[in-house]
């Protein structure tokens, strides 16, 4: 048996932990420079507040529904996820880490009759050593956890965790489940599979999977498998390596400066190499690129691809080429840009590693000092290059962040006796 457990509303979960007064009453996040609504609390779900609408359009609204509003923080986030993963591995070591907030356990060996209540266990333990909530859904096969996980949150009697032990005694259930709630077919696919009649989770079960797999693909095929009980897919516990790393981002005001443009893209390569050496890989071509607004009147994009002499992971390195990219290529007078980039678009893995006869000590001495930069970033503090800026105007905007709580020690929650 498979088990997924997925974190409730989790941007807006987290925002919660450290707020307990915030608990039980409306809350949403906002996407970077504050513009759209990108996750609810139950409760802002229960006034109606739709998804993904821009902030400013009903922030009147939100304002006197006493809706509490913030601004993204990632590190605060990532950090509680970080959290979660650590404790759900308590509960079995074979781990697949979904996304964000989402992880399958492989929990074989465990009897049918007490699964139940090892969800009940996780929900209260996560609850207890990180303050989010979760729901478990556990079935046969990672589709039917998926689908039991959905199940999970939508069923009072369930209360947040249910067993798809027994899926032919589930019929009545999934005839009420719409196909696009099924995971990986999603409404472009339930679009099309409606041309056959196909409206719910119990009429794709009632298709022919070989008939299915010619008509449309090998993974509809496999996911009618999965949903009678037969699995398809195993765990993946070793993520697969990036094939391109793209770091890029909005800026909070237009930029038309050439040296700011220069300092936003040092910084987005910086965070790029961040992840590429994370990865243990080497990027051989880069690209960089810029545009303004596309609501502008004067519409205007530009991008270089760059390729590398030799391969590497040093933000220096590709830092100074993003720079010059911007300086000699893509920057233009008076043109208000709104958003700039890195992407590593062609990635090798670090080792083997062919390596420049020439220029072999000084790669030594490369990887040397940006492993000590990655160490002292993780440990110690942050260190960054000049080039970045000190205090960029042109940053992303996020004036109703929340404190750090668990990343910077000045802003380390206070309790007061």
């Amino acid at each position: 048996m498979y088990a997924l457990v997925d974190c409730n509303s989790f941007f807006a979960s987290c925002e919660q932990v450290f707020r307990p007064d915030l608990r039980g009453k409306p809350v949403i996040v906002l996407s970077n420079n504050d513009g759209c609504i990108v996750a609810r609390s139950k409760e802002a779900k229960q006034l109606g507040i739709p998804d993904l609408q821009p902030y400013f359009k009903i922030a009147d609204q939100l304002q006197k529904a006493k809706v509490h509003v913030f601004s993204s923080n990632y590190e605060l986030y990532g950090d509680l996820s970080s959290r979660v993963m650590e404790t759900l591995k308590t509960f079995s070591p074979n781990i697949e880490i979904y996304s964000i907030d989402e992880s399958f356990l492989d929990l074989s060996g465990h009897p049918i009759s007490t699964l139940p209540g090892i969800g009940h266990n996780i929900r209260l333990t996560v609850h207890q050593h990180v303050g989010l909530p979760v729901g478990v859904g556990m079935g046969a096969t990672k589709t039917l956890a998926k689908l039991a996980s959905h199940i999970a949150k939508k069923s009072r009697k369930c209360n947040y965790v249910c067993v798809l032990d027994k899926p032919d005694q589930w019929h009545n259930v999934f005839a009420k489940i719409p196909v696009h709630k099924i995971w990986g077919i999603g409404s472009r696919l339930s679009r099309r599979l409606s041309d056959q009649k196909v409206y719910s989770v119990l009429d794709l079960i009632q298709q022919d999977p070989e008939r299915m797999r010619r008509r449309y693909s090998v993974n509809v095929s496999r996911t009618i498998t999965e949903l009678r009980g037969t699995p398809c897919y195993g765990l993946d516990e070793t993520p697969e390596t990036k094939k391109q790393i793209y770091s890029t981002r909005s800026f909070g005001v237009k930029v038309s400066d050439c040296l700011a443009l220069e300092q936003s893209v040092s910084q987005y390569a910086h965070r790029a190499c961040e992840k590429l050496r994370k990865e243990k890989q080497l990027v051989k071509t880069m690209q960089v690129f810029a545009s303004s607004s596309r609501f502008h009147s004067h519409y205007y994009s530009r991008s270089v691809v760059i390729p590398l002499e030799t391969p590497t992971n040093d933000s220096r390195v590709i830092s100074a080429l993003a720079r010059k990219a911007i300086r000699e290529t893509v920057f233009k007078p008076e043109v208000p840009f709104a958003r700039a980039g890195v992407g590593l678009i062609e990635i090798l893995a670090e080792s083997p590693e062919q390596i420049d006869a020439f220029t072999a000590r000084q790669g030594e001495q490369s990887k040397t000092l940006m492993k000590l930069l990655d160490h002292i970033n993780k440990t110690k503090g942050h260190v960054f290059l000049a080039n970045q800026g000190i205090d960029p105007f042109w940053k992303m905007q996020r004036n109703l962040k929340s404190p750090a709580y668990t990343t910077k020690w000045k802003e380390l929650p206070r309790v007061k006796c």
